[in-house]
C-alpha cells in the first residue's frame, strides 16, 4: 500500500478527482487529499474527507503541531496533482509556497505527476509552456491534457484526462518503485491496432489486433515522462492519459502518419499490425453474390512495409522497434524474426508467437526481443504494461549508448 497525496487545483475539473480518489482508495492506497482554497469552492472539504477517510486542510495553520507543510510531502510515495491549473503549475515551477499544497510540492522527494486542465489558450501560452518545461526538466511528469469539451461551449486541448487513465498512469509510476522519469525530454512514437483495407463500402481485410499492447507502450512511456504520439488503427480503447492520439484506418494512412511523426522522434515502436495486402480494386458498391452462387475473385496487391521505410529513413541516434507476429515455433520463428530485423533495419524486434486465442486481445503477453547487436531477451508471460516497460528498458539502453 502506497502513501499517495492527491493535490487538487481550483478548476471546474476538480469534481473528476473524486473518481480518481475512489480508484486509489479502492486499490488499497492511503490517500491524503490536499486541495487549494479555490478547489474547495468546487468540491467541499467534507467530500474529500469522507472519500479519503483522512482530514482535509488547505493551509499550513491547521494541526501545526504535526508540521503538515513538511510531513505530508516527506511521507508520500507519490504526489498526483489533478487538476493542475495554470496558476498551480506556475507556482510549482517557481517554487512558491503560499498554501499547504505548494509547500507539499516543495518537500516531496517522491515522483510527482501533474494532470493539467485549463482552456486551450492558457495551455498554449508561452508562460505555461515554459513552466511545464521547467517542471519536466526537474523530473516531474506533466502529462498532456486531453482534447475535448471544455467549460461552456469551448472545445480544444486542455481537458483533464479521464480519471481511470490518470490512475493507470499513476499505477505505472508506483510499479517502478518510485524511479523518476527516465524518458523525460524524449519524444516517442507508438503505433497500435490493426489496419483495415476496404473491399467495398461494408467489407474490409483486417486482422485480430486489439491495440492493447501498443496502448500499453504508450501508457508506460507517458508514465516515464516521454512526450508520446500514439498512431491508433481501428482501436476501441480509451485514450491513455497524456498521449497525443492520431487515428488512422488503412496501411497507407499508417505509413503517412508514421513517417511524419517519426521525423522528430527519439524512438519509434511499431506495435500496430498493418495489413500486408489490400484489394487491387475497390468497389464503390457492395459486392453481390452471383446468381449461380459463385464467389468473386479478389485480386490483392502488396502494401508498403512501413517499418522498413522507417528503417531507411532512420536518423542517427533514433531507435526503431519492429514487431514479428509468428505462428511458428522455436528456431523457425527466431529465424523469421531475425530476417525481419535485418530487412527493416530495426534496432530491436519483438517476437510474438500468435494464434486465434493467443496474444491478440489478451491482457498478458510473452515475447522474445532480438537486438541488432545479437542480443536475445526472453520476456515471460506478464501483463502487457509490464512487458512494455521491459522493452522500454532496452530502448533506453540504446538511447543512452547513442546519445
Amino acid at each position: 500500500m502506497a502513501a499517495v497525496v492527491l493535490g487538487v487545483g481550483g478548476g471546474i475539473a476538480a469534481y473528476k478527482s473524486c473518481e480518481l480518489l475512489r480508484l486509489f482508495t479502492e486499490s488499497g492506497h492511503a490517500v491524503r487529499v490536499v486541495p487549494t482554497a479555490s478547489a474547495l469552492r468546487f468540491v467541499g472539504a467534507p467530500t474529500w474527507a469522507a472519500l479519503s477517510g483522512q482530514p482535509v486542510a488547505d493551509d499550513v495553520w491547521a494541526q501545526v503541531h504535526e508540521v503538515p507543510h513538511v510531513r505530508i510531502g516527506q511521507n508520500a510515495d507519490l504526489v498526483v496533482v489533478a487538476p493542475a491549473t495554470a496558476d498551480l503549475l506556475a507556482k510549482a515551477a517557481h517554487g512558491l509556497a503560499d498554501d499547504l499544497l505548494t509547500n507539499t510540492l516543495l518537500t516531496a522527494r517522491c515522483p510527482v505527476v501533474y494532470a493539467p486542465a485549463m482552456h486551450t489558450e492558457m495551455w498554449e501560452h508561452a508562460a505555461t509552456a515554459a513552466n511545464v518545461a521547467t517542471l519536466r526538466a526537474r523530473g516531474a511528469i506533466v502529462i498532456e491534457p486531453a482534447v475535448g469539451r471544455l467549460t461552456g461551449a469551448d472545445s480544444g486541448k486542455g481537458r483533464l484526462p479521464e480519471p481511470a487513465e490518470i490512475f493507470a498512469l499513476a499505477r505505472r509510476v508506483l510499479a517502478r518503485g518510485g524511479v523518476h522519469a527516465d524518458l523525460a525530454g524524449r519524444h516517442v512514437v507508438v503505433t497500435a491496432g490493426g489496419t483495415r483495407e476496404p473491399l467495398d463500402p461494408v467489407r474490409f481485410l483486417g486482422n485480430r489486433s486489439s491495440g492493447k499492447q501498443g496502448y500499453a507502450f504508450a501508457r508506460t512511456a507517458a508514465a516515464r515522462g516521454a512526450r508520446v504520439t500514439l498512431i491508433s488503427a481501428n482501436v476501441a480503447l480509451p485514450d491513455p492519459a497524456g498521449v497525443d492520439v492520431v487515428r488512422i484506418g488503412t496501411t497507407e494512412d499508417l505509413r503517412k502518419a508514421a513517417v511524419e511523426a517519426a521525423a522528430g522522434a527519439d524512438a519509434v515502436v511499431m506495435a500496430a499490425a498493418p495489413a500486408d495486402f489490400r484489394p487491387a480494386v475497390y468497389s464503390d458498391s457492395k459486392i453481390k453474390k452471383s446468381d449461380d452462387g459463385g464467389a468473386p475473385v479478389i485480386e490483392l496487391v502488396t502494401n508498403p512495409d512501413v517499418a522498413a521505410e522507417l528503417g531507411e529513413r532512420k536518423r542517427p541516434g533514433q531507435v526503431l522497434v519492429a514487431f514479428a507476429a509468428e505462428t511458428g515455433e522455436g528456431d523457425e520463428a527466431l529465424a523469421n524474426a531475425r530476417a525481419k530485423l535485418a530487412r527493416k533495419r530495426a534496432d530491436l524486434i519483438v517476437l510474438n508467437r500468435v494464434g486465434v486465442d493467443r496474444v491478440f486481445g489478451a491482457d498478458a503477453n510473452a515475447a522474445t526481443v532480438i537486438g541488432a547487436d545479437g542480443s536475445l531477451t526472453d520476456l515471460p508471460e506478464q501483463p502487457k504494461d509490464d512487458l512494455a516497460d521491459a522493452v522500454w528498458d532496452l530502448v533506453i539502453t540504446h538511447l543512452t549508448h547513442t546519445s
